[in-house]
């Protein structure tokens, strides 16, 4: 049976969408816990925020991962964290125990780089 033109048209589009779409949630980067479950665990989550606890050792890469606007607070860690940004950018902080830091909403992929480990509590903010 042959279709109409105007038919295989449309579902050509529809197909290119339906792939633009499918690409484009797959190059967004995930959620931390689930990208990096033996570094990040819920202790909290509510419509409000979502607490996690962050662990890592120097050295370890933590995969690109998204988190909304949130605070940071450090524990433990006395070195530095490199973040690279989705663009490739990177920049370094410094771990500042008993230090609160707030972040816009970003997507990175971190790396503490020692010595030792570093222990942070995040505290991402949910839209209201």
């Amino acid at each position: 049976m042959r279709y109409p033109r105007a038919s295989t048209a449309a579902m050509t589009g529809v197909i290119l969408a339906a792939l633009v779409t499918l690409t484009a949630a797959t190059a967004r980067a995930q959620d931390p816990v689930k990208v990096a479950p033996k570094n990040f665990k819920v202790l909290l989550e509510n419509e409000r925020v979502r607490v996690l606890d962050f662990r890592s050792t120097a050295g370890q890469k933590i995969p690109m991962h998204s988190h909304p606007a949130y605070i940071s607070y450090s524990i433990s860690g006395s070195g530095k964290t490199k973040f690279t940004s989705q663009d490739g950018t990177t920049t370094e902080q410094p771990n500042n125990p008993a230090g609160a830091t707030w972040h816009e909403g970003d997507t990175h992929a971190s790396e503490y780089m020692g010595p030792g480990a570093t222990h942070v509590l995040l505290i991402e903010l949910k839209p209201k």
